[in-house]
């Protein structure tokens, strides 16, 4: 029989102050000290109580005994000799989709618009290196970039495992990440991350596993059309000229995919527009965020460097333009890195990573708006795909406005203070404004925050996808609102999930439901 305690708290000076740093089996020792169990336990969680700086405590939920672990529905294996399930895409939603589905023995066909993550590393680190060097014609290359290629965008990101789903199929994810050769305190950490130097090995092993499983990854392979008729795909044709006869299409396909985005429009896809943000990256000293946030910077060399999430609502007494808008930060990177991550050329778009050990000079985070649909009816207020050319717009902008490494920076000082400067001139009027009006509310919620030497870098607009691919009640694809059987659109592209695990949540829905209706129409 099992037992859990939960509120077990723990100095972290005082089992550092033994010698040696912090370390698991440390914790492991004291927390048997203070709850007096001398069997197996199991930490469910932890995480970090900093209400009374700089008195912060490491917060503990334990179980006795054997775990009870949370798992989605086991589905048996059905081999088949019949065609096989295709996946379009290659992020965390299509290598779960790939896992599940080879795991039950369909032997899935994955197409990978981009390289393998090693070459694509080695373009997206030459790519930079060009930026850094001032080179005047930039271009990343279209088809291995930060947005696409195995792993998709999470693969430069800081690896974050925080989601606010809650879903069994979360254990399933974690756990797999783990054996893969993500850190076991994923499992119970309150805010797990990996870092994109371990997660891009992680999702090279998880590769591995699907096709010791049966499974297939093709890479520079991009899904340019689908075949269907009497109510039901039929085959997909790949940008290689290659066709495959498939009963189901898993369309994986991240928030950047805007050409595949066009071809189901131009297909007659039910698509429809959807909110999103825009934004800026903002950087700030990594120890000023320290000091702030544990009360005691020095607790950044036991628990790790400190992060943050803030937010404010624009009032009702603003302007008609940011009216309660909200201002927020998203994908937070603790000592990481401000990148490019443009996927045309002629455009300009930023984004944040950390290594797994955060440690470099600057914590980074987007600060981003809410856009409305209403925002972009200029470009077709019935058109599903207005919602990308105001990212594209704006993108635009950014790179005409660029002043180092391809991207437009200022200081925050600057930017209160200028309305010609060139970060102002590449975000929506209403963004700039609220942010504005937003900057002394979070500086009083986080000091410092506001602080003039805070750098600004435009423009961030990929943060989620602009466009919803509908689906019904058995995840399936609509023309006319006609289902067409086979087809399920899973994950951020068609507008389904916000980040690493609710991606990869969403792709083990889409291949059990390709598992449980079978091979059979």
């Amino acid at each position: 029989m099992s037992k859990r305690i939960s509120e077990i708290k723990i100095d972290p000076w005082k089992v550092a102050a033994e010698g040696g740093g912090i370390s698991k089996e440390k914790i492991m020792a004291e927390l048997r000290r203070k709850t007096g169990i001398n069997g197996d336990f199991t930490i469910i969680r932890e995480s970090v109580d900093a209400r009374k700086k700089p008195n912060v405590k490491l917060v503990y939920t334990i179980e006795t005994g054997q775990e009870e672990k949370l798992r989605a529905p086991v589905c048996d294996s059905t081999e088949t000799e019949g065609p096989r399930p295709v996946i379009a895409g290659f992020g965390p939603c299509g290598i779960f989709a790939a896992l599940v589905l080879a795991e039950a023995g369909l032997r899935p066909v994955v197409l990978e618009r981009g390289k393998p993550v090693d070459q694509r590393v080695a373009d997206v680190e030459s790519f930079w290196r060009d930026a850094k060097a001032g080179a005047c014609d930039l271009a990343p290359d279209p088809e291995s970039n930060v947005q696409f290629g195995e792993g998709g965008a999470g693969t430069f990101s800081d690896g974050k495992l925080t989601t606010g789903i809650k879903d069994v199929r979360i254990r399933k994810v974690l756990e797999e990440f783990v054996r893969a050769g993500a850190p076991e305190e994923i499992l119970y950490r309150h805010k797990p991350h990996i870092g994109t130097d371990r997660l891009r090995q992680v999702v090279k092993n998880l590769r591995m596993k699907i096709e010791e499983l049966g499974g297939e990854v093709r890479f520079g392979c991009r899904l340019d059309d689908i075949e269907f008729s009497e109510g039901r795909i039929r085959a997909v044709r790949l940008s290689n000229g290659d066709r495959i006869e498939t009963d189901y299409l898993i369309l994986a396909i991240g928030h950047s995919a805007r050409d595949t985005f066009r071809m189901l429009h131009d297909r007659g896809f039910d698509m429809k527009q959807k909110p999103f943000s825009i934004g800026v990256r903002i950087e700030h000293p990594q120890e000023m965020i320290n000091r702030v946030q544990y009360g005691d910077g020095k607790l950044a060399e036991i628990l790790g460097p400190a992060d943050y999430k803030l937010s404010y609502r624009c009032g009702e007494d603003c302007s008609d333009s940011i009216a309660g808008r909200g201002v927020y930060t998203f994908c937070m990177c603790p000592g990481g890195t401000v990148v490019n991550a443009s996927t045309e050329a002629g455009t300009s778009v930023t984004n944040g990573m950390s290594n797994s050990a955060r440690d470099g000079e600057n914590a980074n985070s987007a600060l981003l708006v809410d856009v409305r649909t209403s925002d972009y009816a200029a470009f077709g207020a019935d058109n599903p795909l207005a919602g990308v050319e105001f990212q594209k717009k704006y993108e635009q902008l950014a790179w005409q406005n660029r002043t180092e490494a391809g991207m437009a920076k200022t200081n925050y000082g600057e930017f209160r203070s200028s309305n010609e400067n060139c970060v102002r001139k590449s975000i929506p009027a209403f963004a700039s404004e609220a942010i504005m009006e937003a900057m002394p509310h979070l500086g009083r919620k986080l000091k410092g925050f506001d602080s003039d030497e805070a750098l600004m870098t435009a423009v961030e607009t990929r943060s989620s996808s602009p466009v919803r691919v509908l689906r019904d009640e058995n995840m399936e694809a609509a023309i006319g609102g006609a289902a067409i059987k086979g087809i399920i659109p899973a994950g951020e592209g068609p507008g389904y999930a916000g980040g690493i695990m609710s991606a990869a949540v969403d792709g083990i829905r889409a291949a059990e439901t390709v598992i449980r209706t079978g091979l059979n129409y």
